[in-house]
């Protein structure tokens, strides 16, 4: 049961990243309530949810080249000190984007915004940990063998790689769609002038403590000095 931890800690991150509205769900609202059909909110998820999984993707496809050429408990105790220092930064600077989306926007420009707003928060970056907990380096081979072998290994790397994006992104995608048809339908943006959740000031806890478990695990690894 130890192998399935990372790909539940995905599938809850996932969920975790659709509940912030940051992330798209609100934004379908809003061009939902704009046409004045729940097929506007519909049809802004499926970009929502490619920007989001070319921001994961790009986080596992660097992890997968650093992990071979940095020392497993190195990498760790980098990824560790990323995901605080940037939640730190995020905390005391809050969350002032610089770009943004027109109202009237087409698949690419959500796609383009999801992507820019997943990266700025660090979606990417906070799956990290689970990542490096994934098989995703291409262990040394005989050079006699070497060709094939890499293939085949860089061939299930990526597999492996693919479902951890798609794993993250399918979680992702059923909470933002959820939440998105539920306040559409249901509540609807006014009960947000009455009551929010500051899922800013959440999301940067989230990322610090993230890091700081991973940084402990990492410290934890570390070898016993030779007495």
């Amino acid at each position: 049961m130890a192998h399935l931890w990372p790909w539940a800690a995905l599938t809850g991150l996932g969920a975790f990243h659709g509940i912030n509205p940051a992330m798209g769900w609100l934004f379908a609202v809003a061009l939902g309530l704009q046409a004045g059909n729940d097929r506007a909110v519909l049809r802004a998820i499926p970009p929502i949810g490619c920007g989001h999984a070319a921001a994961i993707a790009l986080a596992v496809a660097i992890v997968a080249l650093a992990r071979p050429a940095l020392d497993p408990i190195l990498l760790q105790v980098l990824a560790a000190l990323c995901l605080i220092g940037f939640g730190i930064f995020r905390l005391l600077r809050g969350y002032r984007h610089a770009f943004r989306v027109g109202m009237v926007a087409g698949f690419g420009d959500l796609v383009l915004w999801s992507f820019l707003m997943a990266t700025a928060h660090g979606a990417g970056l906070m799956i990290a940990p689970l990542v490096l907990a994934l098989p995703l380096a291409v262990a040394p081979v005989p050079a006699t063998h070497a060709h094939a072998t890499v293939m085949a290994g860089f061939g299930g790397s990526l597999d492996i790689g693919l479902l951890a994006v798609l794993v993250h992104t399918a979680a992702m995608l059923a909470m933002t769609g959820l939440l998105a048809w539920a306040v559409y339908a249901w509540v609807g943006l006014s009960v947000l002038r009455r009551g929010w959740i500051n899922f800013d000031v959440l999301w940067s806890a989230a990322l610090i403590g993230a890091g700081l478990v991973l940084l402990a695990v990492a410290v934890s690894e570390f070898p016993a000095p030779d007495r």
